[in-house]
């Protein structure tokens, strides 16, 4: 019941927030396109509930192809791979709004723990999967903790105390927390010294991305 009560709030809340950030997003849609071309959208293939795939969609905020350039998957405050338009776009989380769609399609949740790629899951041990067991989010209760100040190891413990202690309550304030977080205090952008901790090595050349043209 409980969990039937989670989607509904879900469906109802992100197509509410769809209808009012739409102009949102034609105008970063726009800037994006003026100042750096196309694509102005930017998908990734992700891993959700039960190791299911599901396709991610954000604004784009880096160069294009830029998972073969520079750090890779990693990203640092100062990188030369997110554009301008791009780097407010990130410090603002305009660029997540976007999956407010993967939500309104049932892939994703308004609360849950973040997406990850496909070569992470493949190595995760049976506690790291763990935070499989309830479908994605937009933000988490690791996003408000720390977001990328965490080293991963945290960051998943998080995510599992959330599926084993998850209440509509909890997701109130955790959405609440991502709004201080996000829009006023922007802490966690980046790691604590400037980049990003990754997770383990990625592969170099990313077969999971793809640029949306």
């Amino acid at each position: 019941m409980k969990h039937a009560l989670k989607r509904a709030i879900d469906l109802i809340a992100s197509l509410i927030l769809l209808l009012a950030v739409l102009p949102v997003l034609a105008i970063a849609s726009i800037a994006i396109l003026l100042s750096d071309g196309r694509p102005i959208s930017f998908r990734q293939e992700r891993i959700g509930q039960g190791g299911r795939s599901l396709t991610v969609w954000k604004l784009r905020t880096m160069v294009v192809g830029a998972s073969n350039k520079g750090l890779g998957h990693t990203v640092s405050h100062d990188d030369a791979r997110i554009t301008r338009v791009g780097r407010f776009l990130r410090a603002s989380g305009i660029d997540e709004l976007p999956q407010l769609f993967n939500v309104l399609a049932g892939d994703m949740s308004l609360v849950g723990p973040r997406p990850t790629l496909a070569y992470q899951v493949a190595q995760y041990d049976a506690f790291q999967r763990r935070r499989l067991e309830m479908k994605p989010g937009i933000t988490s209760l690791a996003v408000v903790s720390g977001r990328n100040a965490l080293l991963w190891e945290e960051r998943i413990k998080l995510d599992v105390w959330y599926i084993d202690h998850w209440s509509l309550r909890l997701d109130l304030s955790i959405l609440f927390r991502t709004l201080w977080k996000v829009l006023i205090t922007r802490e966690g952008l980046y790691g604590p010294d400037g980049v990003n901790d990754m997770f383990v090595a990625a592969p170099k050349q990313d077969e999971v991305e793809r640029d949306a043209r």
